[in-house]
């Protein structure tokens, strides 16, 4: 074989798989773009929804666009202001419909469940979205571990939680539903200074991919999304702040452009990447091998003013002989 023929064959065989993931990848892009934006309560002839995280940011906003769908929601959320605000301008729109609020925290030993259980006894949940979830920013050896665990706890264990719960339900009552999880570009990459936020992100869209498949037959559809930046009070409450991700905030767009994307993402697919940026970066990354690209991070961090910044902030304890 000339050397002509041999460079040509291996173009073809390098080309090959990556023509087969675009092609894989774009076709349910395109089909989401131009599908009309599904009537979940007719879909699933749901009578109730439930949001977590409802209070502001994308869980408030979804809310809002399944209210004007005829769906009766309840918002789980902090127990704050937001909430109680969030509440009365929901029942003022929408005056036909029935909303209940529960005021909780994900954290490790709260009884948030039973809380949302005892919400819900009287009625058929059957469209679930797992929203709520914050961000620990900075080093893990800086974080207190007791901050560390209640990331874990909000953003992945009460999913967990959550969803067992109705999807058990909608189960044994034969009843059709979709259970949809807010996740992250960060779950597909390296994210260092947020470990744990990334970890939940992977976790999350991991169970939702496994669910679908348990389930989908019995007409309970399983979703992740992977928003690119949004405008909410998300970034407000991190305590360190971080270039990379302020950066990222430029970009962000409004709380309410996100539902019509997701809801065109129930029954279309498993995870969608939502944004400029999660398309991007999904591209990017898809031919670096990971252990490739944990290693390009690894040696770059140091240069980076987060790492720098952050670094400097470490204790050390003082040797003495």
């Amino acid at each position: 074989m000339s050397d002509t023929c041999m460079t040509t064959y291996i173009a073809y065989v390098l080309a090959l798989p990556t023509l087969v993931w675009l092609v894989a990848y774009s076709i349910p892009q395109i089909y989401m773009a131009i599908r009309p934006v599904p009537d979940l309560k007719k879909r699933y002839d749901a009578k109730w929804a439930l949001v977590t995280g409802s209070g502001t940011g994308i869980g408030k906003a979804i809310a809002f666009k399944l209210a004007s769908q005829g769906l009766n929601v309840v918002l789980v959320s902090l127990d704050d202001d937001f909430l109680k605000t969030t509440m009365k301008e929901i029942k003022a729109e929408y005056p036909d419909l029935e909303f209940r609020s529960v005021g909780v925290t994900f954290s490790p030993g709260v009884p948030y469940l039973d809380k949302i259980k005892e919400a819900t006894k009287d009625i058929d949940v059957t469209v679930v979205f797992n929203n709520a979830g914050f961000i620990t920013l900075g080093f893990m050896d800086q974080a207190p571990l007791g901050k560390l665990l209640a990331n874990v706890e909000c953003n992945a264990t009460a999913c967990v939680n959550i969803t067992h719960h109705f999807v058990q339900t909608m189960v044994k009552k034969k009843q059709k539903g979709c259970i949809v999880y807010t996740s992250s570009v960060a779950g597909f990459i390296p994210t260092p200074f947020a470990a744990m936020y990334a970890s939940t992100k992977a976790f999350v869209s991991q169970m939702a991919a496994c669910l679908h498949i348990e389930v989908q037959s019995l007409g309970i559809d399983v979703c992740a999304v992977h928003p690119s930046p949004v405008a909410s009070n998300f970034y407000d409450k991190v305590e360190k702040k971080v270039e990379l991700m302020e950066a990222a905030q430029k970009s962000a767009v409004p709380p309410q452009d996100l539902p019509n994307a997701i809801f065109k993402s129930i029954g279309a697919c498993t995870l969608n990447d939502l944004g400029g940026m999660a398309v991007g970066t999904r591209m990017g990354t898809f031919f670096l091998p990971y252990n490739f690209f944990t290693g390009m991070f690894t040696m770059a961090a140091p240069f980076l003013g987060d790492y720098k910044k952050h670094h400097s902030e470490r204790v050390y304890e003082d040797k003495k002989d």
